[in-house]
């Protein structure tokens, strides 16, 4: 009734196999989600220390940078140098956004089984949020 097809598909891939490129496992993927993650907050942090230094923000940006390192091979992350940040962003402001990409972090930490990840996480948003509880009672 019909006629088969003769010909490869467009669909095919031309070499027909699927090792023709590389995969990643679901470890390896969540490990470059989470290094992503604990980067963006170790910025913030850094941002911080620039506006308002302290010995907690100090220890808490090494310990990032030494899980960001861990999580991409012995690579460290890029870093800022403290006097390169501008007085634009408010700390309550940053406070936020570094509770929020620790939630993130912690969130990835957690799927991925990482517990020196998830109590580091942890202990940074219960930082952050009693750096803005001061600010948020004093606004009402």
């Amino acid at each position: 009734m019909y006629e088969p097809i003769r010909t490869r598909s467009v669909h095919t891939t031309t070499g027909g196999s699927t090792s023709d490129f590389p995969h990643r496992s679901r470890e390896e993927e969540l490990d470059i989600q989470l290094a992503g993650h604990l980067a963006a907050l170790l910025t913030a942090t850094d941002e911080l220390r620039a506006l308002a230094p302290s010995p907690d923000l100090d220890t808490a940006a090494d310990r990032l940078a030494e899980q960001v390192a861990r999580l991409r091979g012995g690579r460290a992350p890029v870093r800022a140098p403290l006097t390169a940040a501008h007085p634009g962003p408010h700390p309550a402001a940053l406070h936020r956004r570094a509770h929020t990409l620790a939630s993130r972090a912690l969130v990835v930490a957690a799927s991925n089984a990482d517990t020196a990840v998830a109590i580091l996480t942890a202990e940074r948003m219960d930082a952050h949020a009693a750096a803005l509880e001061p600010r948020e009672l004093a606004s009402r």
